[in-house]
């Protein structure tokens, strides 16, 4: 039976809530309506969850979320307040809370809830449990990494960490750089998880016009009675992986459909109100951080507490110099079986070359370089002179950390930033002309909106 731990100063709350929990057989609630009791309770007993409020006298729910983060106590919490507040939820999930619910709250919703809580908090200490010096070889499903050439301390700790993570169903949050890999990250947690029998999708919010996005990704009702559905993406993935990238660029409207889908695993098509069952699980990406100030009111502080829990962070080339070599002979492996070319390396001099920057563009930008240099070679080991001139300039100057430059013309450029601009209010162009110090109109004209 798990044990849990309450913490409200409202008595008639606890008390219902002791009365539902203990009904339900599978736990044995300890109750707290003294908050300034709980530090004194949590040295000497131990807990599978705790509920706490938020608004109580003498210690306060931030206090004690604070303790147990210093304390480094090993206890999944699930906020349960009248208090809506985002920056005070926003906080407290950074400092590890599992999920921030907001009173009333359905019964079986919480008892949901609870039960994804220990079990993460059992997946969190053994994540924590990993030794310091772990191998490649030590994973369960080291195949479904292998595509993800690394020696890196760094990086296989990461892999040990998303192999636990994949065990589990919950949405996981990939943080990382633009190229550093998030996608093949994500599909090796899906390769490691239950669900590697099943079809693995990716899509990219970057690379879709969001008026048509809803249908193109929850699919449509028939326009005609008697005709079948126009089935989406998400039908596609049934049983399977769904991995978004560029999260951030949903408009609001269809993050909160999004976080239905991780909650509950119920979506319902366009232009029809029939609420439809899915068994996915959803993989999300960007290259920001979402609890910044300037994601507040472009992203849903709801679907944003069900990422954050359970996040991975990639960690950029330049701080793993030690897996170039290793991610350089692999694809240039790659490459030259897809060309059919004999090339069996890299001169010495090339790679002090590629060990001496920093790759602004991950690993993205060292495919680029050594797929490039494949095609320009005309000996069996690569050198300098496969280089593209530009990229020889670059690596040879000695300068790191330079960003690639292509010369572009000046209304490209305006037209990616305004139509940016307005992707990330939410296609809400009036905003974004405010945002960008123009007219609407003049935001159509530059889209060819007109």
């Amino acid at each position: 039976m798990n044990k849990l731990l309450i913490v409200d100063d409202d008595v008639a709350v606890t008390n219902h809530m002791m009365v539902f929990l203990m009904q339900t057989g599978e736990y044995e609630p300890t109750i707290v309506n003294d908050s300034q009791t709980v530090p004194d309770i949590l040295a000497k007993e131990q807990f599978d969850a705790m509920l706490l409020d938020m608004d109580m006298p003498h210690l306060s729910g931030m206090d004690i979320i604070k303790h147990i983060s210093e304390n480094e106590i090993g206890l999944p919490v699930v906020v349960l307040t009248g208090v809506g507040d985002v920056d005070l939820a926003v906080k407290s999930l950074k400092l590890g809370v599992f999920d921030y619910l907001t009173k009333p709250v359905d019964n079986d919703y919480l008892l949901e809830v609870i039960a994804k809580a220990i079990t993460h908090g059992t997946m969190k200490d053994s994540i924590e449990e990993l030794p310091t010096q772990l191998k490649r070889e030590d994973l369960d499903y080291r195949e479904a990494f292998d595509h993800l050439g690394s020696q890196s301390p760094l990086m296989i700790r990461l892999f040990h960490q998303a192999e636990r993570m994949a065990a589990g169903d919950l949405c996981v949050f990939i943080f990382g750089e633009r190229g550093t890999g998030k996608m093949s990250l994500a599909r090796a947690i899906h390769k490691a998880s239950p669900r590697r029998g099943g079809p693995f999708v990716s899509v990219d919010a970057a690379a879709h016009n969001m008026e048509d996005f809803p249908q193109e990704f929850f699919g449509a009702a028939p326009e005609e009675e008697g005709k079948p559905h126009r089935p989406g993406l998400l039908e596609e993935v049934d049983g399977g992986t769904l991995f978004i990238n560029n999260i951030e660029l949903l408009p609001i409207p269809l993050q909160i459909r999004l976080n239905r889908v991780i909650q509950h695993k119920e979506f319902y098509r366009e232009s029809s109100p029939q609420i439809h069952t899915i068994d996915v699980r959803i993989i999300v990406a960007s290259l920001h951080d979402l609890t910044g100030k300037e994601y507040k009111e472009s992203f849903s502080r709801d679907l944003l507490y069900h990422l954050i829990v359970n996040s991975l962070n990639l960690p950029p080339l330049r701080n793993r110099h030690k897996d170039i070599p290793i991610l350089a002979n692999a694809i240039l492996q790659r490459e030259a079986k897809r060309m059919n070319k004999q090339v069996d390396g890299f001169t010495e001099e090339f790679m002090d070359l590629l060990l001496n920057y920093d790759f602004p563009g991950n690993v993205q930008e060292l495919s680029d370089i050594v797929a490039s240099s494949v095609i320009n070679t005309e000996s069996a080991h690569v050198g300098i002179d496969s280089l593209a001139h530009y990229m020889r300039d670059i690596l040879t100057s000695g300068r790191r950390s330079l960003t690639r430059f292509r010369p572009r013309k000046l209304n490209e450029v305006v037209r990616d930033h305004v139509a940016k601009t307005v992707r990330h209010l939410g296609d809400d162009r009036e905003k974004a002309a405010v945002e960008l110090g123009i007219t609407a109109e003049e935001v159509d004209d530059i889209l060819g909106n007109r």
